[in-house]
């Protein structure tokens, strides 16, 4: 058994999860590294880790120091749990457009919380970089660990993360999309990974999201006639660009709103179990397009940047999410596939040449009245219902030892894996059950008690 000596001791080596099953269709294989398994729940912690560590090694920081940062939420978070550790006093300054549960969760650390509007221009005196420089100024012995600035934050990541995806895909990685903060991430391990590429002879690319409103996608397109807005995401995007940032490394931006962001992100909790927050939903909305523009062969990797615990009361809760109108109905009834999780994949296939009698059989024992036949290189894939099997039986067209095929039916009534439940209300006008599909194969048999049950649970 390995003791580690405290957190910060153990930051890094995050597991890359299979995140395929997202994309619908032929895709390359996606990948996201689970940054929000660090201790503090984000990739932040491997800037506050380094940036405290290099400043103690430079003399910047000494014993009774006060760790000071302008931050949207992570950073502070990862700088309030190493000075915890090492016994520093922390004051972080944020916007108010923070969640509740980020500022009691600095709170919790010890750390001093000083709140900001968040929609004032950069040099108004209550900007929240602006005040944060304030109080390094005023308070001696202050360290600011500026990360927009400091080039510890994305060194941090060009020691650490970049060569941990290389080493975890053993180099096939193709393409890498993530979005930006202040940069730190996707310019440290950026930089790594089309270093490593370039000396293995080959093209790695990066492709940047970016939130609706932030500075970053017009910067790098050079649009001059900008429409500034505000947006909803926390720790993504911003509306200047950090010196932490290289977006010369970039070769594609791509614009993610907040509610394909925020919906995506529930998305990937509620299909895989990875409870992540919004910055997350933007990189795998972007990271799930790319997947399927570039195809079956290559590997997309993105990164899992925050846990959901700290958006209990906005991402999460779906009265906040109507009130800005983020879930309407469909998002409120769920997905098929969410659905096929509530009530089981098992589909009973019969064989297109087994006999009828025998999958009369077999279906009277089930209990069902209707069985997928599985398709083969000369036929697609078809229904037989009991009442196909009763009427070739009466008329005489089949007998019990003719092969089920004879009587089999076309597929009616198709949804697939990311269409809304609301959609099974349609099929159910004309077909008894709906035929879930994925990649041309059946993955599942939805019936009118199944899509009653599941609305049920929910309500």
């Amino acid at each position: 058994m390995t003791i580690h000596k405290d957190a910060i001791s153990i930051v890094g080596d995050t597991p890359l999860i299979d995140l395929s099953s997202m994309c619908e269709g032929p895709s390359a294989r996606l990948l996201g590294k689970a940054e929000y398994l660090n201790p503090s729940g984000s990739v932040k912690d491997r800037l506050a880790a380094y940036t405290i560590e290099q400043a103690e090694l430079n003399g910047l920081i000494k014993p009774g120091a006060i760790i000071v940062e302008a931050t949207a939420g992570n950073t502070g978070l990862s700088l309030a749990m190493v000075a915890a550790i090492k016994g520093y006093r922390c004051i972080l300054v944020v916007p108010d457009k923070f969640s509740s549960e980020k500022i009691n969760m600095l709170k919790a650390y010890g750390a001093e919380v000083v709140i900001t509007p968040t929609h004032v221009g950069p040099d108004h005196p209550e900007n929240w970089l602006v005040v944060a420089r304030r109080i390094v100024e005023e308070t001696p012995n202050a360290f600011y660990a500026n990360q927009f600035y400091n080039d510890d934050n994305w060194k941090a990541h060009y020691l650490t993360t970049g060569p941990e995806i290389w080493e975890q895909t053993k180099g096939e990685v193709d393409l890498f999309v993530l979005g930006a903060g202040s940069g730190g991430t996707l310019t440290g391990a950026g930089r790594y990974l089309k270093e490593q590429a370039a000396k293995a002879g080959k093209d790695l690319k990066i492709v940047c999201p970016d939130p609706i409103g932030s500075a970053f996608y017009d910067t790098f397109y050079k649009n001059e006639d900008a429409l500034k807005q505000g947006y909803k995401v926390e720790g993504m995007g911003n509306d200047f660009i950090p010196g932490t940032l290289d977006l010369e490394i970039v070769d594609e931006m791509m614009r993610v709103g907040d509610r394909e962001a925020f919906l995506t992100a529930r998305r990937v909790t509620r299909e895989l179990g990875l409870f992540v927050g919004g910055t997350s939903g933007v990189n795998v909305a972007a990271a799930i397009k790319i997947a399927k523009v570039v195809g079956p062969g290559k590997t997309v990797v993105t990164i899992l940047c925050d846990s959901g615990d700290r958006y209990i009361s906005k991402m999460y809760n779906d009265e906040w999410m109507k009130d800005f109108g983020y879930l309407g109905l469909n998002e409120r009834l769920g997905t098929v596939h969410e659905l096929l999780q509530f009530t089981g994949c098992n589909v009973e296939f019969a064989n297109g040449e087994e006999t009828v009698e025998s999958v009369a059989s077999r279906m009277s024992a089930l209990g069902i009245s209707q069985m997928p036949v599985k398709g083969d290189d000369s036929r697609p894939p078809m229904m037989i219902h009991e009442v196909d099997l009763l009427q070739s039986l009466l008329s005489e067209y089949c007998s019990p030892g003719d092969a089920v095929h004879r009587v089999a039916a076309p597929l009616q009534g198709q949804v697939g894996l990311t269409d809304p439940v609301s959609e099974l209300e349609h099929i159910f006008d004309e077909n008894n059950v709906a035929v879930v599909m994925d990649n041309q194969e059946v993955v599942g048999i939805v019936s009118k008690i199944d899509v009653v049950k599941f609305l049920a649970s929910r309500s």
